[in-house]
């Protein structure tokens, strides 16, 4: 019997067409990879992000399941007094909202959250600035070139602690609050409760809290500590460091107006706290979060070290003890399960939360926040929103806690859960 060739095996056609659509597919996915990686948004005022608006285009351009996005919202609300949620994947907004005070043009109080802000500036400052301190984060700051304001020392175990120590919060200071928790290579334990920062001597507060170890011998969260990063800073640069910020970060990305938390119980403090209370705009926040994201690339201009950006991603040497890198939480360990172990994070009293996570493309901002931390009289900046301020929620109290702990979603835990649920609406 003769063959007739002429006609297609079904077989080696549908086998055909198969890998065709998975070369399509890949190319696709590289494609939109790729237009992702090369773009960076206008300023606000000039047309802002793009969007992937529709649940088609959330689903088909950006890779996300917009059901899941929803859900991620509902749960949020019951989080926190005031906040939003603002996703970025590759490259696009795929959700933005708000409820209570918070709205795109609020500048208020992130609390913590400014910590990453201080340790960016300082991983620019080591670049920038790489001839005055040559040793980078292996420098010992409590020296007359770094910190003369600190000398003589109170405590002689103070001139070891170096750069990359305060930076990581193991430099060997109390921890603040009325129940300070130390951590020593994963084991924790109380301390006794030390005075923390004054605002009213914020530089001689932060440099006088008390030790409750040698520096590097163990972890406790304490803002005095990148407090003190920030006036290293101050004096290498010879700038301050909210105007640092502004000429490095800031305008290069197109920032809306911005400041610090400088005025509080009508004084207003000489210097921007290293520790926190930075006040950006929603998509701002995002903005600084894509730059992390693209290595510290901004279009075509490097506007922070790519390797200083690696290292907050990931273990630090100057922080053996947990899991706590140049002021992010890194996620090496796996301990929020349900993100990939690149992801690296910073969150702030109220329950704001900035997370970046490499291996999906994604930049996750969680606004937080009581009534007070939207006070414009903190920053004096004016909080124009295009539609009236949601007052519903003022006085706003989370559920109490009891068998599901509703309480402590305000806090971190509300955070990691968010970013579980963002990574868990991934759809690829």
């Amino acid at each position: 019997m003769k063959i007739d060739r002429s006609s297609p095996d079904p077989k080696r056609h549908f086998l055909a067409c198969g890998r065709l659509l998975l070369l399509v597919v890949s190319l696709t996915s590289q494609t939109l990879l790729a237009g992702a990686g090369d773009y960076f948004p206008p300023p606000d005022a000039q047309g802002g992000w793009r969007t992937a608006d529709t649940p088609r285009q959330i689903r088909e351009t950006a890779g996300m399941d917009p059901v899941q996005l929803e859900r991620t919202w509902a749960f949020m609300r019951r989080c926190t007094q005031n906040g939003g949620l603002l996703v970025v994947r590759r490259g696009r907004l795929v959700f933005e909202n708000y409820f209570g005070r918070a709205h795109r043009n609020a500048n208020p109080d992130m609390a913590s959250t400014g910590k990453a802000y201080t340790s960016i500036a300082c991983g620019i400052m080591l670049s920038e600035f790489k001839d005055r301190i040559p040793e980078g984060l292996d420098t010992r700051v409590f020296t007359e070139r770094f910190l003369p304001e600190a000398l003589p020392l109170d405590d002689p175990r103070r001139a070891d602690i170096t750069l990359g120590q305060l930076l990581c919060m193991s430099g060997g200071y109390t921890g603040e609050g009325g129940a300070p928790v130390a951590v020593t290579l994963g084991k924790s334990f109380p301390l006794k409760a030390a005075p923390g920062q004054d605002i009213r001597d914020l530089d001689r507060s932060s440099l006088r809290v008390p030790m409750w170890t040698n520096a590097g011998a163990g972890y406790s969260y304490s803002s005095p500590e990148p407090h003190i990063a920030s006036m290293v800073l101050r004096r290498v640069t010879g700038m301050e460091l909210e105007a640092y910020i502004d000429k490095r970060l800031a305008k290069p990305m197109g920032w809306g107006p911005w400041g610090f938390c400088l005025h509080r119980d009508g004084f207003t403090m000489p210097h921007a706290n290293g520790a926190g209370s930075i006040a950006v705009h929603a998509t701002d926040a995002l903005r600084f979060g894509y730059c992390l994201l693209r290595g510290g690339r901004w279009k075509d201009k490097r506007l922070v070290p790519e390797g200083y950006v690696a290292l907050c991603g990931k273990p630090s040497p100057f922080n053996p003890h947990s899991p706590y890198s140049l002021m992010f939480e890194n996620n090496s360990d796996a301990h929020v399960a349900g993100a990939p172990t690149d992801a690296y994070w910073k969150s702030g009293a109220g329950g704001f939360g900035l997370a970046i996570v490499p291996s999906l493309d994604l930049v996750i901002y969680k606004m937080g926040g009581r009534d007070n931390q939207y006070d414009p009289s903190l920053t004096g900046l004016p909080q124009a929103s295009s539609k009236p301020v949601d007052t519903s929620r003022d006085g706003w109290q989370p559920i109490p806690r009891g068998p599901f702990h509703e309480g402590s979603l305000g806090g971190d835990d509300g955070l990691r859960r968010v970013i579980e649920m963002v990574c868990a609406s991934v759809r690829d």
